[in-house]
């Protein structure tokens, strides 16, 4: 038998046969050799992975809510924010009313001039209530300093008495609504006074020389 025959025989043939089922067997011995994962670690990170979700949902949902709730507190608190811009005008209108009568000619009314002057005024202060009852108040700025978010400066008067940039006047109201400026008071602030931290500075000296 030539060299041939025997490497491409059934001998050989066999000889390939044994080789692949040494291999296989040396597979499976390695696989069944190899660690397998614990079924309980694996538990645990699915129920790990499955609490981050939740937690996220949760905080997700919370946020919606939040906002939601912010969404509709703001619509009930501004929703009456256009009718009651319209009802200063009404109210801006009795005031002046009520200012251009002199305190002279207040004094001296008959019976029927002082009833209605007093029905003015109690229509002026009932609006007023009306509208408080709707969150809309009205700014008191006379003695603070000066802020741009709620007032609006026209005019300076001379006054070294105060503190600069102090309110001294208010030319016309100004309201707010909730959190919000309805409508800026336009008012008169001081000019040539001294700086406010000077003025509590003094303040204080003063206090401690007394």
């Amino acid at each position: 038998m030539t060299d041939d025959t025997t490497k491409n025989g059934p001998d050989a043939t066999a000889a390939d046969a044994a080789a692949d089922a040494a291999a296989y067997v040396e597979n499976d011995t390695a696989q069944q050799e190899a660690p397998q994962p614990d079924p309980l670690e694996l538990l645990k990170a699915e129920n790990g992975e499955l609490r981050d979700r939740y937690l996220r949902l949760a905080a997700e949902m919370d946020n919606l809510r939040r906002r939601t709730e912010r969404e509709v507190k703001d619509a009930k608190s501004y929703s009456v924010a256009g009718f009651a811009r319209d009802m200063l005008a009404v109210s801006d209108n009795l005031r002046r009313a009520l200012d251009a009568i002199s305190p002279e000619t207040k004094a001296a009314a008959d019976a029927g001039l002082s009833t209605l002057i007093e029905g003015v005024e109690m229509t002026e202060r009932a609006m007023l209530s009306a509208l408080e009852r709707h969150g809309v108040r009205k700014l008191e700025p006379v003695g603070q300093k000066f802020d741009p978010n709620f007032h609006q400066a026209m005019f300076e008067v001379p006054n070294p008495d105060v503190p600069n940039n102090t309110v001294v006047q208010v030319v016309q109201a100004g309201f707010t609504i909730g959190e919000r400026v309805l409508r800026p008071a336009m008012v008169g602030v001081a000019k040539g006074g001294p700086k406010p931290a000077e003025a509590e500075t003094n303040s204080v000296f003063d206090e401690k020389d007394a």
